[in-house]
């Protein structure tokens, strides 16, 4: 299958791009509408494009969709799927055999979590920590095999297999709960892991609409104010 843009993440993860329907042109398409007026192509549909993100006048970016492959590891996912204004099908355990698909951090954190602001662990205790970590991630597959071979169904088999294993699903999502999605999951106190997605799906926002992720980045995201320069 031919992807719009693909993009890697973590160690194995993956972003995708499957379809895109809209752009920055649908946006304004959809808020001229009310004056019984079309877009322009001119400077004035940016100009009105700023206007509606820096007002929060926010209906009409529901007009652009994306829908987006994602590979990401379980625990990423059960933070992903708190947002709800999107449609997601999703890999199921009870149906297909998992692979055996680990995230492994490079460098484990501290729990000195004031503020969501960590460090990073003793070097010697990582290297220690992450040879258990693999050693965990061996044993829970194997037995995982194991239940599968002596007639577990996969649906109870699954149940031994730990949340760093990697899953995949189809999320679609209308521009406007995107830019939700975006600015939470960009922002610092967002888990490291998640940031990493959300910083690629900003890339190909960007791509996408230029116009709607330059007005995001600077209303939203930066909380400048609207002036009619």
């Amino acid at each position: 299958m031919e992807y719009l843009n693909e993009k890697k993440v973590l160690d194995i993860g993956l972003v995708r791009l499957v379809n895109f329907m809209g752009g920055d042109n649908a946006v304004v398409q959809a808020a001229r509408v009310s004056f019984g007026k079309g877009i322009t192509n001119d400077e004035r549909d940016k100009k009105l494009l700023f206007y509606l993100m820096a007002n929060r006048h926010e209906t009409p970016f529901e007009h652009s969709v994306f829908k987006f492959h994602i590979k990401c590891p379980i625990f990423v996912a059960r933070q992903w799927f708190r947002h709800r204004m999107a449609s997601y099908n999703e890999i199921s355990g009870r149906y297909s055999e998992m692979k055996e698909e680990f995230f492994m951090p490079d460098v484990l954190r501290t729990q000195k979590a004031r503020n969501y602001k960590y460090s990073e662990i003793d070097e010697s205790e990582n290297t220690e920590l992450t040879e258990k970590i693999k050693k965990h991630y061996d044993f829970s597959y194997k037995l995982y095999h194991e239940l599968l071979e002596r007639g577990v169904a996969k649906e109870h088999a699954r149940i031994v297999l730990p949340l760093s294993l990697y899953t995949q699903f189809y999320w679609t999502i209308n521009a406007r709960a995107l830019m939700n999605f975006l600015s939470l999951r960009m922002e610092e106190h967002a888990q490291y892991e998640i940031r990493q997605y959300a910083e690629v799906i900003n890339e190909i926002f960007k791509e996408k609409m230029p116009w709607t992720q330059e007005a995001f980045m600077r209303y939203i995201v930066n909380k400048e104010k609207w002036t009619e320069d």
